[in-house]
């Protein structure tokens, strides 16, 4: 849902964050993380790898400037946070269906040893800086980002690397950028941080100039005015926003509830495209299209019923719903053996 409230006023507050550091404990540290969040009420998803911290979340201001405390001043990190990149937006309604603590071997994978943004990354341009640079003709401007997020948005005369995950960014390097030839590269991302990586990999294969936006495009959409922006359409994010414009205000992409591409405005104009069932991008596979059905017509019964369909509001609302059973079955079983035993006594 898109609201006209300002910003400040909404009732969700929403934190990037990122952060390549050495966590050795990160295990340790997701194990006080999780119950710190569920009593926060706190939802979305943290990334923790040896490498460093990732992630989405969302909650009330409160309880998100409780987790900003632990993170950066309380909590097991002590000072390895410091620096983190850190964006904070709003939302009417909360992004997220449940929380989620993972711990993985990287914070984005790349599968490439070599590219360790611990060691040796590109050179970071702020955002007030980056039209400037990617105004010039002798830098290569990169997106990072895979095909469906480049789809809603991008930099005027990016290249699209055409991936469907990050891995393929190293097969796209060597097929389409020779070091000898391309002596400035310019990237960017969502939020920075498959940038950082991106940039570590190109110098460990020889590039010698190799820039990133900081902050990524998030930053840029957030404090670059709109009338200066080189940046067209929206920016997909990895929630139920689905993507953000300038001001990082909600923008009007959707995602298909199918195959979970996101989809514009010219996109749900198609005829192929049936709310919550299937769009221009979906294959067509019988099975899948039976079960977004039926999946679609949940949701509606659901939101006829008032409950959710989804997430830990879904959970709670079945744990509720089977509670009441259990107590409407005892009730009616106290209520034979009442009749029972006034029968027995007449």
């Amino acid at each position: 849902m898109i609201s006209n409230l300002p910003q400040d006023d909404l009732p969700y507050k929403v934190m990037a964050i990122y952060k390549f550091a050495a966590l050795p404990d990160a295990e340790a540290i997701g194990a006080a993380l999780a119950p710190l969040c569920r009593r926060l009420e706190i939802k979305g998803t943290l990334i923790l790898a040896p490498e460093g911290i990732n992630g989405t979340v969302a909650g009330t201001g409160g309880a998100i400037a409780a987790l900003a405390d632990w993170l950066f001043e309380t909590g097991m990190f002590g000072t390895r946070l410091v620096g983190a990149e850190v964006k904070y937006s709003y939302a009417a309604e909360m992004p997220f269906l449940r929380m989620k603590i993972r711990l993985k071997p990287e914070i984005v994978t790349l599968r490439a040893p070599e590219a360790d943004p611990n060691q040796q990354v590109g050179t970071y341009v702020e955002p007030a800086d980056w039209n400037g640079l990617i105004d010039r003709n002798d830098v290569v401007l990169l997106d990072t980002r895979n095909d469906y997020e480049v789809g809603l948005g991008t930099f005027s005369r990016a290249l699209d690397p055409k991936t469907a995950n990050f891995t393929e960014f190293k097969d796209y390097v060597a097929t389409h950028l020779d070091p000898a030839r391309d002596k400035k590269v310019a990237m960017f991302c969502t939020g920075g941080i498959r940038c950082e990586k991106a940039s570590s990999y190109l110098l460990s294969k020889g590039f010698e100039e190799v820039f990133h936006l900081k902050g990524g495009i998030l930053k840029y959409l957030e404090v670059v005015p709109e009338t200066e922006s080189r940046f067209a359409g929206e920016c997909f994010v990895f929630d139920e926003r689905v993507a953000v414009g300038h001001g990082l205000v909600q923008g009007e992409a959707s995602l298909c509830r199918a195959c979970r591409h996101p989809l514009n405005a010219t996109d749900r104009a198609q005829p192929a495209y049936v709310e919550g069932v299937s769009c221009p991008y979906c294959e067509h596979d019988q099975a899948k299209h039976a079960a977004a059905q039926e999946r679609q017509k949940q949701m509606e019964l659901a939101e006829k019923r008032g409950g959710a369909h989804l997430g830990d509001g879904a959970v709670q609302a079945a744990a509720d719903a089977r509670a009441r059973k259990r107590a409407e079955a005892e009730a009616s079983r106290t209520r034979n053996a009442i009749a029972a035993a006034k029968a027995a006594k007449a």
